[in-house]
């Protein structure tokens, strides 16, 4: 990872590394994944992925704001916002203690271990 976020390619050659899948094959995964996901919001679906989390569109209302540069009041009109609401599982997992002590990563259980 660089500088503290992980990066899409980055995300692509770590499932092309665990799944021994080329890594245009990993892209073509990834990619279906992220697609499914936009899809499924603009259909107002909620996402449900157990024991990581949910996707869903939350609603903003028209407001007035404040231009910065000028000052001048403007409409902001209403528009759908992503949310992502982590699951119990993905929030103990996070906050669990390292349990490696030879200092290496934590124990954190394969994607298939957790419950989808």
């Amino acid at each position: 990872m660089t500088n503290g976020s992980m990066t899409k390619a980055e995300l692509v050659e770590e499932v092309s590394r665990v799944s021994d899948l080329t890594k245009k094959h990993s892209e073509v995964i990834v990619d279906t994944v992220f697609r499914s996901i936009i899809e499924a919001l603009h259909r107002g679906e909620k996402i449900e992925l157990r024991g990581f989390g949910s996707f869903r569109l939350r609603k903003r209302e028209p407001r007035k704001g404040r231009n910065p540069k000028t000052g001048d009041k403007v409409d902001v009109p209403p528009k759908k916002v992503p949310y992502f609401k982590p699951g119990k599982e993905l929030k103990e997992l996070i906050n669990k203690e390292p349990a490696a002590p030879q200092g290496g990563p934590a124990a954190i259980p394969p994607p298939d271990a957790m419950a989808v």
